[in-house]
């Protein structure tokens, strides 16, 4: 049995992935949320297609398209920050193994901690480009009302 202070530098190897684990359990409650909204909102937009005039189906199939864009870059967001997570949970297993064994497993180690940091970078491009493209639809949404006319008061009228 070995003791605890033979233990402890092995603990210490293994907490850099275990934050990095944490942070990204983070980023998957984020990016999980975003596919959820984006997910509830397409839903919505289809809904409404059918009943649609023929200028407003338009639109909302334009819109349709971007949500499916948006989705399919959060799906590769989520999936890269997963495996990233995945090889961090490995890597915590290979540097407890290359202690508790003694193999030499420093290149693995760190090779997996550099493909687990390029995957977060991954998923992180695509959050950021889905911030990006979801602020475009909203301007097309925004500039799209503003062309539309006035045919009644947004609020209602105050009685005096």
């Amino acid at each position: 049995m070995e003791t605890l202070s033979a233990l402890l530098p092995i603990i210490q190897l293994a907490i850099t992935p275990v934050i990095l684990i944490s942070g990204m359990g983070a980023l998957m409650i984020v990016l999980t949320n975003r596919m959820a909204r984006i997910v509830d909102r397409a839903r919505v937009v289809a809904e409404a297609m059918p009943a649609a005039e023929a200028s407003d189906r338009t639109h909302l199939d334009d819109q349709l398209h971007i949500m499916w864009g948006r989705a399919l870059m959060i799906r590769r967001a989520v999936t890269s920050a997963g495996l990233s997570m995945l090889i961090s949970c490995l890597m915590v297993v290979a540097i407890f193994g290359a202690a508790k064994f003694e193999l030499p497993l420093g290149s693995l180690v760190l090779g997996m901690f550099v493909t687990s940091i390029l995957l977060l970078t991954a998923s992180l491009v695509d959050f950021l480009r889905d911030i990006f493209v979801s602020l475009h639809a909203l301007k097309l949404q925004v500039e799209r009302a503003r062309e539309r006319p006035v045919t009644t008061t947004p609020w209602p009228p105050v009685d005096r």
